[in-house]
């Protein structure tokens, strides 16, 4: 018998649990040769904002041990041009996309959420809250629980459609964080974003990136990702999507067990474009060879 590979959030339903994570999937089309879309649960777009954005200067992406560090700078065609240039193509696949934006004042993003409503094609909105708040003196939103919840309210009175908010896992207490954001109408929470770093190149005595820091992805941050998860799992009640080092389908079933009950696949796609796809194979073989008829009795069974 084949297993039950769907689950649901926020009433957004996925015919299996794997996603990708935004920023390293392009706006969909990008990977549409390598995946086969409508094998996924979802698919993240880059995230987005106002006005087209041109990033950071390079260099901005080295690999590290067990991982990369990213720069980018949220790069980006900015919303007016998604509209025009990238929503055609998501008309053309039967699996929802989620549109992932940011902004620096909580009216961009309302202003954004409120642009993002009105388009069929985008299934849900994932808030990504890791910018400065310019109004602020410059503190990340997402490392300031009022900061978060100030632009979790402005988006939930902008939007209709799930609404998932992407966690800074660079604080002092991410259940605070992912409580705050719960509080004021988060569907769902995005647990990790990526790691601050640094690289350093010995022989120039110099940053290796133009940004000097960037986002640590990949294997190394996975036990930190698995950690939270568990964490923020265990004190809310909306659904956790686990982001962070996932390689494969078990890496992905260990973040179920920890209380996700979707993930995101990210780095893995630079190794392998295809990864994404394979995971969700890879889980349902699990599956079968486990005896588990129904991905959903995976969630939170951790027996800590």
């Amino acid at each position: 018998m084949q297993p039950d590979l769907s689950v649901e959030i926020a009433g957004l339903k996925l015919r299996n649990p794997v996603m990708t994570a935004s920023g390293t999937f392009g706006y969909g089309e990008e990977f549409s040769q390598y995946v086969n879309l409508e094998t996924i649960g979802a698919f993240v777009t880059k995230g987005l904002s106002l006005k087209p954005r041109a990033g950071n200067p390079t260099p901005r992406i080295v690999e590290t041990p067990g991982g990369m560090l990213n720069a980018i700078g949220l790069q980006n065609v900015g919303i007016e041009a998604f509209i025009q240039k990238k929503v055609p193509f998501l008309r053309t696949v039967n699996t929802p996309a989620i549109a992932n934006f940011f902004g620096y004042t909580p009216e961009e993003y309302a202003e954004l959420a409120t642009r993002l409503d009105t388009i069929p094609e985008v299934a849900a909105l994932e808030v990504n809250i890791s910018c400065p708040n310019v109004k602020q003196g410059g503190i990340v939103f997402g490392t300031d629980p009022s900061c978060a919840a100030s632009v979790v309210k402005a988006c939930r009175a902008a939007t209709s459609k799930p609404l998932i908010v992407k966690l800074s896992p660079n604080v002092t207490d991410i259940v605070e964080m992912a409580q705050a954001c719960e509080g004021e109408g988060a569907d769902a929470l995005s647990v990790i974003n990526t790691l601050t770093g640094m690289a350093i190149d010995l022989e120039r005595r110099r940053p290796v990136l133009a940004n000097v820091t960037g986002g640590l992805s990949g294997p190394a941050i996975k036990p930190v990702a698995l950690r939270m998860v568990w964490q923020v799992s265990k004190a809310v009640k909306v659904p956790v999507i686990g982001i962070g080092g996932i390689m494969s389908a078990s890496d992905a079933l260990e973040f179920m067990l920890a209380g996700a009950t979707a993930v995101q696949v990210g780095t893995a796609s630079f190794v392998n474009p295809g990864a994404a796809q394979e995971i969700a194979q890879g889980m349902e073989r699990w599956l079968i060879d486990h005896g588990v008829d129904d991905v959903r009795s995976l969630i939170g069974a951790l027996q800590a």
